[in-house]
């Protein structure tokens, strides 16, 4: 169920405390308070949507309570109750960014009026700043690309769990599209129009990742000069992703178990815990099991989190999917560089298919990318390709600072010079031969000894 609005009403009259009470707690969930202090423990310490505000309080008045709350979370909504109506008091509060002000005594249908347009305006607000920050995006569900039966299967499994609010762990080969998986879910489930917040601990300096996920009050640690929130809170009624969770040290692992348990965190440096509403989603590439057994990463935290698991499944084992994925980052990329170009040539597409990917899905896409900026021909051709493409052996053993034989090597690069002349000219033998000037019959010797053969038969 969809998190009932948060009304804190602060006044030191009870009887007016009590009033607010009675007319609102049918629609919201009513915290009231006697002063200026109290209200700000409220706001430090859980969700509030709106403040119904005396200006006349003792000690700190309402108009300083005002600001103090604006400076905690400026989204709050804020009407400020008055006795007497001033105009000097109207300005003051809207230019400290009060949404109206109610004047004593007034009816339950304007307070119901009032209330409902704040909440309405501070809901609307959030979803403008969810709708900005998705327009950077495509849809995400229409990133799976994939037509192989494990991906029909995920599609499925995605749809599935995305009708419940349970916690799920994706794993999978680095590139493989886990964040991808996690927004699709997201986006299919009753949360949709809240955040998804991802977080991946191992982008983030060491020393800051309690505070990113957290957050912290004033005063915490040294810079901490006013407070944060969290990732955590960040994700309020959405959903919360966590990637690479098995880089999470120990003591995070910890309090992590007692976020999934309690369904509440506390800041660094607070002294009181936080209610939070978020749907958990983990993703790790390595084996949370096996780190279990070696005793770096918690048993229980690792029950906790593995209640679905969703394995998204290497690119190397459904390379039936790479034309597609070909066709639809072709597509994208067209778009981005305003180029027209026509797909692959059949030798080009043939080598893609014959590569192992271990970078996955991400490496062909960013081997597409660069063959759309680089590529000169109305398609994309074999020499267009990258050599760690067309030489994936020999790249390997470089990379490994394995030295081929010097032998070898030469006959690795004289195998992609003579492809690629040979799919400039149509793969016409003569042309070919002429070009790189030895005779077609020694071309056709060459094209037996690496078992290559002429597409269409030989010219």
């Amino acid at each position: 169920m969809a998190r009932r609005p948060a009304v804190l009403v602060v006044d030191d009259d009870p009887g007016i405390r009590e009033s607010f009470r009675l007319i609102l707690e049918d629609h919201y969930d009513v915290v009231d308070v006697p002063d200026g202090p109290s209200a700000l423990d409220v706001v430090h310490a859980s969700q509030v949507d709106l403040v119904l505000l005396d200006i006349r309080l003792t000690g700190m008045d309402g108009i300083e309570v005002l600001e103090r709350i604006k400076a905690i979370d400026e989204g709050i909504e804020v009407i400020l109750v008055t006795a007497v109506k001033t105009v000097r008091t109207a300005v003051a509060a809207m230019k400290l960014g009060a949404f109206d002000y109610l004047t004593k005594p007034f009816e339950e249908d304007e307070l119901l009026s009032l209330s409902r347009r704040a909440l309405e305006r501070r809901a609307l607000e959030r979803e403008v700043a969810f709708l900005r920050s998705e327009l950077a995006r495509t849809h995400d569900l229409d990133e799976i690309v994939g037509q192989h039966p494990a991906m029909e299967k995920l599609h499925g499994l995605i749809a599935q769990v995305a009708r419940t609010s349970t916690t799920v762990l994706i794993t999978g080969e680095s590139g493989t599209g886990k964040e991808l998986v996690a927004r699709a879910i997201h986006r299919q489930g009753a949360r949709r129009e809240a955040p998804f917040v991802a977080v991946n601990p191992a982008a983030i300096a060491e020393s800051l990742i309690e505070s990113e996920l957290f957050g912290h009050e004033k005063g915490a640690f040294t810079g901490a000069h006013q407070r944060k929130l969290g990732k955590f809170e960040l994700a309020q009624g959405g959903t919360f992703f966590l990637d690479e969770i098995g880089t999470l040290r120990a003591e995070l692992q910890a309090k992590l178990l007692r976020v999934l348990q309690e369904r509440e965190i506390e800041r660094v440096g607070g002294t009181r815990p936080v209610k939070i509403d978020v749907r958990f989603i983990a993703a790790t590439n390595s084996n949370l099991k096996e780190a279990v057994g070696h005793g770096a990463f918690r048993e229980d935290l690792y029950y906790r989190l593995n209640v679905v698991h969703v394995v998204v499944p290497p690119l190397r084992e459904r390379i039936q999917d790479v034309p597609v994925l070909v066709d639809h980052f072709s597509r994208r990329h067209n778009r981005r560089f305003n180029k027209r170009l026509g797909g692959l040539s059949p030798e080009a597409l043939a080598a893609l298919q014959a590569y192992r990917w271990p970078g996955n899905v991400r490496e062909l896409e960013n081997v597409i990318e660069r063959c759309v900026v680089l590529a000169e021909g109305p398609v994309i051709q074999l020499n267009d390709l990258p050599l760690d493409v067309l030489l994936p052996q020999q790249a390997t053993k470089v990379r490994a600072a394995e030295a081929l034989p010097l032998n070898e090597a030469t006959d690795q690069f004289e195998r992609q010079i003579v492809l690629r002349v040979l799919e400039r000219v149509g793969w016409n033998l003569t042309e070919a031969g002429r070009i790189l000037a030895i005779h077609r019959n020694s071309l056709r010797v060459k094209l037996a000894r690496w078992a290559v053969r002429a597409p269409g038969g030989e010219r």
